[in-house]
């Protein structure tokens, strides 16, 4: 019923709270299912992983601009919400709530998204234990690998990825 690829997006956004991960899983499937489409429900999702990303990590001016940019595609998401088990109304309400947080400069705290189907749950718990860690366990602010991820991950292939479309280019000019 459920994308897999969500499933464990929402095991690492309430389990090790790897807002990069989460990030990293859902843009594949965005990309594989509705590419293009900067309002597409994976588009919000995203945005609201990469929100928490930037929370944690006090950049405030970006996880303000990212979590107003989820907010704005769930507006119009309200069926593709509920579709995915997720409470609309409560949803709304917290990242309001969230978006004061961050124009406040509060420091970052864990959250969960208001999963309102109980076998999607089950689902993403399981998929928690199998990773080995606990679903709704806090995050480690002290944990820089987690943190700073986006630093600290190998970009070997992005680069040569970027080189190839470069020489791509410039053999058609």
């Amino acid at each position: 019923m459920y994308p897999k690829e969500y499933i464990q997006f929402l095991a690492h956004f309430h389990g090790d709270r790897d807002y990069f991960e989460c990030h990293e899983l859902l843009e594949d499937y965005w990309k594989k299912t509705d590419s293009g489409n900067k309002d597409s429900i994976w588009v919000g999702l995203i945005l609201v992983a990469v929100s928490s990303y930037h929370h944690r990590r006090s950049n405030f001016i970006g996880a303000k601009r990212t979590l107003e940019k989820a907010m704005h595609i769930f507006e119009f998401q309200a069926d593709s919400l509920t579709k995915l088990g997720l409470d609309k109304i409560h949803l709304d309400h917290f990242l309001k709530g969230r978006l004061s947080d961050i124009q406040k400069e509060t420091a970052y705290q864990s959250f969960d998204l208001p999963i309102c189907d109980p076998h999607l749950i089950t689902l993403c718990e399981k998929v928690c234990q199998q990773k080995g860690f606990l679903w709704g366990k806090e995050s480690d602010p002290t944990n820089n690998a987690l943190v700073h991820r986006h630093k600290l991950r190998d970009r070997t292939s992005i680069i040569q990825e970027r080189c190839q479309s470069l020489k791509i280019r410039k053999g058609s000019e």
